[in-house]
């Protein structure tokens, strides 16, 4: 037995409307930058899991910095129009990764250059 679907009809109902990504649905902070600093295990799966929380939230990291410190990878990530409820969901997010042992969240002062920032964290070393 078989049967026929007119896909036509299906076809002219889906292609009116436009595509949703992430990033048009999501409530922005204009202007607010938001630096992720994270102590992790340094192991391959890491940095891709870390950038999962970001990107499928539809967000492109301003800047982003790791360092192998020993055993332990640093990673500093900058943010950029991340409204405050959605800062704290991601930073509890990336702090729930099984191989990272510490994540810092602080809010950068518009007038802070997100490289002098990343220099502090290199200089630290």
């Amino acid at each position: 037995m078989s049967s026929t679907v007119n896909t036509n009809s299906l076809n002219a109902n889906s292609s009116n409307a436009a595509p949703v990504s992430a990033s048009d649905a999501r409530a922005i902070s204009p202007g607010r930058r938001v630096l992720f600093s994270l102590v992790a295990d340094a192991d391959p799966g890491t940095l891709p899991r870390v950038l999962e929380y970001v990107a499928k939230r539809g967000l492109v990291p301003l800047a982003l910095h790791s360092r192998l410190s020993g055993d332990m990878l640093d990673i500093a990530m900058e943010i950029g129009d991340l409204p405050q409820a959605e800062t704290d969901h991601v930073g509890r997010c990336l702090g729930q990764i099984p191989m990272v042992a510490r994540v810092t969240v602080t809010e950068l002062a518009a007038e802070v250059a997100a490289a002098e920032r990343f220099a502090e964290l290199v200089a630290a070393e």
